[in-house]
Formats: C-alpha cells, structure tokens, sequence
C-alpha cells in the first residue's frame, strides 16, 4: 500500500544547543511513554550503539513499526560558538542588534510575530541590565574605597564589573540570557550566510542522510527543530540539487518544528537559505510539513517560512503549514502549568500531548503512515501568515 510503513529510519536535527544528543533520545523514551499510556500506543525504546540513535518497536494504529533515530550534532559547533569571553560576548551584543537594527530586519520580523521579536531583543535587554548593576556595585565599591583618601583609589571599584558579570554568566541557567545572545550573535553573525565551519558539517548531514536513502526502509523522515529546521532545509536541498535523491529508493520526508527562519532569511546575506527555502517549495518528491504554535513564543508560529521570505516560487506546493494549536491540545491543567515556561513550550512538539490532535510527533515517528500519506488530505491552517515584508529576497550574491 503506498504511503504504508513498517521500517523508518528518523534523522534529527536539533536546533542551537550545547548539550549532547543523549538527551533527546531520553526525552523520546520519556515522552514516547507517556503519549503511549494516554493515546493506547506500544512503544518500547531501546539504545542504540551510539549515544546519538536509539531504537523503536511500536504499534500504533494497529500496525507494527520499526524505526531507527539518529541525531546528526551540531553541538560542538554551537559550544565552541558560546565559548568566547565576557567582553567578547559583549562584542556580540554590539554586532547583533546593528546586524538587525541597521538592516531594518528587526522592524520587519515585529510585522510577522512580536514572539519571537521580543525574545530577540531580550538578551541584549538583559544584558545591558547586568552590564548597569555591574557597574553600579563598581561605583559602589570605589566610592567606598575612596573614603580612605588614597590617591586612584576610587578606581579599584571598577574590578568588581568583570566578577559581577561572571556571576550573572555563571547563573544563566535561569535566564537564559547569555545563551540567547550566542544563538542570535551565531545566526546573524555572517549576515545571514552560514558560517564556514556550519557548511561543512551540512555536508557531513547531507552524506549521513543519503546513506539512509540506500537502507532496506520504507521511509527516510528528517526532522527538524527551532533553528535545526532551516538547517534541515538546506541540506535537503543539497540532496536534490545534486540529485542524490533516487526515485527507486525509500520515500524522503520533512518535518519541520518550531522553525525561526525567518531570523536568518531577513538579514541581507541570507541568500542560499533563500535558494534552498523557494527549491523546497517547489519541488514534488519531498513532502514537507511546518509545524508551529502561537502558543510558542521563541518561533514564527504558523509563518510559511517561504512565502514571508518573499521566495515563494509558482506554483509553491510545500510547505504544508500546520498549528500544533496547544491551547486545544493541551488540557486547561497542563496548559496552565505550561504557558509562562517559554523554552519548554518550544520543546514541546517533541513531547506527549494529553489532547492530540492531527499533530502527534509520536504517530509520525513510530507510526505506519508516510508523513505524506498521514497528512495528503489536511487542509493548511487558516491562520497561516504568507504576507512577507522583507527587502532582501534575491537568491544569489
């Protein structure tokens, strides 16, 4: 039966996040769990023999599947990105927010979601808040010191801003201000381009993926989060591009969940992401489904990432964009509990739901159904945003 599943093989792609991918497969047996004792599906989970895969045996909808999940890190990248010093950071701060001011890029990204606009803007707020108290214990302290009438004194205050500020740094955990200002300085850092060290690992993914392509499955489901979907973009689009794409092989599916591509395809020199968004849309072997929520605050919840880019191509058949809607999804209760936690809402679509909907990350993934055949008849949500108001929609230098 075509669109019918029994082996898949899952490769993720995560978003800007220093931890190793061990805990996205302890995240899978977590949630997988509990989706299975509300919805009634088996799934068992076992490791695989790397930290980054892991196993599933499942049967949903009545059917039996296998699949095998593999994580292709990035996290290296991104640690060696957040590894600079306080004043480097700092450094950041600066060409970040000119990166986005100066191009008028910010402005444009409050038109489609204020959400994610201010989650941008709220490092850099935090920041220059911690900067001013750190400097006024410094003055603080000098002025104390200076009581003793010794002349220059008064300045050894100023020693206490670097302590100050390793102590804010030290306690992120909470804020998570630090890190954000690194994610955001990382996207933006070239313009929008990706940076060198980025595009070799992307062909590195683009291999990993086209090995899976030749194994005995029946379908190859690449997955994509936060700012891993607009990587997953690209490194597809690579795929087709240099036609490592076989029409007799396993069918090629995208996911992509919680995405902020808009973040990189409104900065000036976001070009290939632009190239790679409108080749995606476009073409008719890869179903691609988008997957957001308003409820999310830190994505461009239900922007078709391609249309808003202004690199909609005629016809533009993908991608098929969908709410997760988890004020339907989610009980009263569990929303409650939910709606202030901004990172953990952005990390739930790869959790259980206790009011499912046509979105189930747990059905798609272990599931018998091809992400295309699951989803061939769902209507688009009505709620999509497709108006764009970016300046910078060229594909090419």
């Amino acid at each position: 039966m075509v669109g019918q599943v029994a082996r898949r093989r899952v490769i993720y792609i995560p978003g800007y996040d220093p931890f190793p991918p061990r805990r996205y497969r302890e995240l899978y047996r977590r949630e997988s769990a509990e989706q299975a004792r509300i919805s009634g599906h088996e799934i068992a989970v076992t490791a695989g023999e790397r930290s980054e895969t892991w196993q599933v045996r499942a049967r949903i909808e009545g059917a039996a599947v296998e699949a095998r999940f593999e994580v292709l890190v990035w996290s290296d990248i991104v640690q060696g990105s957040m590894s600079g010093s306080i004043l480097a950071t700092y450094g950041q701060l600066i060409r970040t927010a000119w990166a986005y001011l100066g191009s008028g890029a910010l402005i444009r990204l409050a038109r489609l979601r204020k959400g994610p606009t201010i989650a941008a803007l709220y490092p850099i707020a935090v920041l220059l808040v911690q900067l001013t108290l750190a400097l006024a214990i410094a003055r603080g302290l000098g002025t104390l010191l200076a009581l003793s009438g010794l002349p220059l004194v008064g300045w050894l205050g100023l020693v206490a801003v670097w302590p100050v500020l390793a102590w804010f740094r030290a306690r992120d955990g909470r804020l998570f201000a630090w890190y954000l200002m690194h994610d955001y300085a990382h996207a933006a850092g070239q313009g929008g381009a990706y940076p060198p060290e980025l595009q070799a690992r992307l062909a590195v993914f683009a291999d990993r993926i086209a090995a899976a392509l030749t194994d005995e499955v029946d379908e190859v489901l690449v997955v994509g989060h936060s700012s891993g979907a607009h990587l997953a973009v690209s490194v597809l689009a690579d795929l087709v591009r240099a036609g490592r794409v076989p029409a007799d092989g396993p069918a090629l599916s995208l996911l992509t969940l919680g995405q902020v591509a808009p973040m990189v395809s409104f900065l000036p020199r976001a070009w290939r992401l632009r190239a790679d968004l409108a080749l995606m849309a476009g073409q008719g072997r890869i179903p691609w489904v988008d997957v957001t929520a308003p409820g999310d605050g830190c994505a461009f919840a239900l922007c078709d990432p391609v249309a808003v880019a202004g690199v909609a191509p005629v016809p533009q058949r993908w991608p098929l964009v969908l709410s997760a809607a988890f004020t339907q999804t989610l009980s009263p209760a569990r929303w409650r509990a939910l709606r202030w936690r901004f990172f953990r809402l952005h990390f739930q679509y790869l959790c259980a739901f206790d009011r499912p909907g046509a979105y189930d990350y747990f059905r798609i993934t272990a599931g018998p159904l091809s992400l295309g055949a699951r989803f061939a008849d769902q209507p688009p949500s009505p709620s999509r945003i497709t108006t764009h108001h970016n300046p910078f929609t060229s594909t090419t230098p």
